[in-house]
């Protein structure tokens, strides 16, 4: 009974030393583990739960199984054409092979290390292989939008429609085929032949933004100032056209009013001319006598005061004085 005794108590012994070595560990939900011993793999764990290890000689390395996500830094590339632009790219990744991604990377930053070298190669070498109408736009969409502009401070729908005439511009843009959804595609699938070698998958990748360079926003600014100034020529040639045709009729209303207003001038002075020569007429018959003196008095005010020279008064002007 004492060796029984003995035996049990040191197989009790020896459990509790093996339970402190701690031949269990717990892979949360979301995570996977790798287990090495002496540095060589020898199980790899994915699903969540108890797990049992030897103690001492194996060793658990945990990796996250949840989507993850990669933020590069904004590049600046030449397109096909060589003009530079500032792409800004965003990735999802996760471990797809942990054991893979033990051996090849060993840690997260080491793997996050080896994706910001692919995908920014990828970025740069699929960007530098397309034009600029495929990075910035997804569709053909720009070529189908006729902007027709809105005139409502005009005299008619005929002004409306000269002006519509005069401000038309038509800028038809290159059509695309493969466009920026698709870069990211082509991008997506050319890293992933890369990625597959360190056990990472790429969910996706998303150009995020894309924005021009100095020089090339500078060009872009000046074609639309070309294209505004145009339309704010033609308003100056159509207000230029409307003021000739208001000064026109300004000029013409002016010429008949004052024509009209000489007509009435000439129409009165004739008037008060013949009642000044029936008033003369009159007085004339009343008193013949009285009427040559005034009328002689009349001619001295006029003349006498303009003469320069010495005259004698025995002529018969002068009979008066």
């Amino acid at each position: 009974m004492k060796k029984l005794i003995t035996v049990l108590v040191i197989i009790a012994l020896l459990l509790v030393v093996f339970l402190l070595l701690g031949p269990f560990y717990i892979l949360s939900e979301g995570e996977q583990a790798v287990v090495t011993r002496f540095g060589k793999i020898v199980d790899t764990q994915t699903a969540s739960g108890l797990k049992f290890k030897m103690p001492l000689v194996d060793n658990v390395v945990k990796y996250s199984s949840k989507l993850q996500s990669w933020d590069g830094e904004a590049q600046r590339i030449p397109t096909s054409e060589n003009q530079f632009i500032w792409v800004d790219a965003t990735a999802r990744w996760y471990i797809a092979d942990p054991a893979l991604f033990y051996e090849t990377v060993g840690t997260v930053s080491s793997g996050l290390g080896r994706l910001n070298d692919i995908i920014d190669s990828t970025i740069r070498t699929v960007i530098s292989e397309n034009s600029l109408n495929e990075a910035v736009r997804s569709t053909n969409q720009i070529n189908e939008i006729n902007v027709v502009e809105d005139f409502q401070d005009v005299d008619s729908a005929e002004d409306a429609q000269t002006l519509q005439t005069l401000t038309a511009t038509t800028t038809v843009q290159q059509s695309i085929e493969i466009g920026r959804e698709g870069i990211s595609n082509m991008i997506l699938e050319q890293a992933s032949t890369f990625t597959d070698t360190y056990g990472i998958a790429l969910e996706d990748v998303i150009i995020r933004q894309i924005r021009y360079s100095d020089d090339l926003t500078e060009s872009v600014y000046e074609r639309m100032i070309k294209e505004r100034n145009q339309i704010a020529e033609a308003y100056r040639s159509y207000g230029r056209g409307q003021l000739a045709e208001w000064q026109g009729t300004t000029e013409r209303d002016m010429n008949t009013i004052l024509s009209e207003a000489e007509a009435e001038a000439a129409r009165i002075r004739g008037e008060a001319d013949a009642e000044a020569s029936r008033i003369y007429s009159e007085s004339y018959s009343a008193d013949p006598e009285f009427f040559e003196f005034y009328s002689t008095m009349q001619s001295y005010r006029n003349t006498i005061p303009s003469m320069n020279k010495i005259l004698s008064t025995d002529s018969e002007y002068f009979k008066y004085i």
